[in-house]
């Protein structure tokens, strides 16, 4: 008894805590709702971006005050996933309509440090196996990769691989992706990737053989070249085996964009610089924010592109999550 007062006295005394504030977590009660948004609002009627057919989005909106901030996603059917880059988890499904149900609030239940600073749940990149459910998450302070079981139940596994040591922290595993092989590649934001103590062009980058959480050193080095002055912020597998990459611009005074680039597996080998073919690029005056996230579905015979948008929890800034049909590839030019 003694020692229990002398903690309330010292809680009473003693001024609220000084240092670095708490990871913000959503609350229990998980009220938003999607409103539409058009993809050029001075033209309505417009469908075409490069490569792609506009087929809808929409903002999401919620009074909670740690609502947002969405850097990575996972679509299934009509049921949505998003991570946040602090942790937290938003779940719900969406009809053609756009219209929501069974909406959700959780937060990752393991990861780098104690939770209660964001740098232990920077969360920037998510990738899932759809024939065990098991998810993958880069952690960008830490460089490191974790996995959780389905439904992010409970943190399985998780490594800081090697060559990912020296990425800066604020430049970490931003895109990642799970291949159908079981491999996985992972691309650093911004760092330039080194080899042989030289500084190299493009972007770090590594294609592991399998799981990296298990074998964090198989695997290799390469290099992405990203579109001249934007950053790799996903990454998702196309049927067809090549790889989708979402790049992204900020400029001053306060604007982004950002371009959707194609990869083939085949060009990825050690120490390659490995260049895309760009088939879409989000500017003004077309709809464009901080867009992070980035899912490949199929509907029929169609292959589905969906992106969504970190707001950083700024009022200047959406949270966007926007539908796109890719068409095929232009036919090669006649000579």
């Amino acid at each position: 008894m003694r020692i229990l007062l002398s903690v309330l006295l010292l809680l009473f005394l003693v001024p609220s805590w000084m240092g670095e504030s708490q990871l913000p977590l959503l609350g229990r009660d998980p009220v938003f709702e999607a409103r539409p948004v058009e993809l050029d609002s001075a033209d309505p009627a417009r469908r075409r971006v490069g490569q792609l057919t506009w087929l809808g989005g929409v903002q999401l909106l919620s009074s909670d005050s740690a609502f947002g901030g969405f850097s990575s996603m996972h679509v299934a059917d009509d049921h949505f996933t998003l991570l946040s880059d602090g942790g937290n988890i938003v779940r719900f499904r969406m009809n053609s309509l756009g219209q929501l149900s069974e909406r959700g609030f959780a937060e990752l239940p393991a990861g780098p440090g104690t939770g209660w600073l964001k740098q232990d749940r920077d969360s920037e990149s998510m990738t899932v196996d759809p024939a065990t459910g098991r998810i993958w998450v880069g952690f960008e302070s830490a460089n490191a990769i974790w996995r959780f079981s389905p439904g992010f139940a409970r943190g399985e596994a998780h490594a800081a691989p090697p060559a990912m040591a020296d990425w800066p922290p604020n430049e970490g595993p931003e895109a990642m992706t799970r291949l159908p092989d079981g491999g996985f590649v992972v691309i650093d934001e911004t760092r330039p990737w080194r080899h042989g103590g030289g500084r190299g062009k493009g972007r770090a980058a590594i294609r592991f053989s399998g799981d990296p959480t298990e074998h964090p050193r198989a695997g290799f080095a390469f290099s992405y070249l990203p579109p001249r002055g934007y950053d790799p912020s996903d990454m998702a597998v196309l049927p067809d085996g090549r790889l989708l990459i979402l790049n992204r611009q900020f400029r001053l005074p306060f604007e982004f964009a950002a371009k959707l680039v194609v990869i083939d597996q085949a060009a990825i080998r050690p120490g390659a610089l490995v260049r895309g073919r760009e088939i879409a690029t989000l500017a003004k005056p077309l709809i464009h924010d901080n867009f992070e996230g980035l899912a490949v579905t199929r509907e029929g015979d169609a292959t589905i592109i969906w992106i969504c948008s970190d707001d950083n929890q700024l009022f200047l800034q959406r949270s966007l999550l926007l539908k796109f049909r890719l068409e095929p590839d232009p036919a090669p030019a006649r000579r």
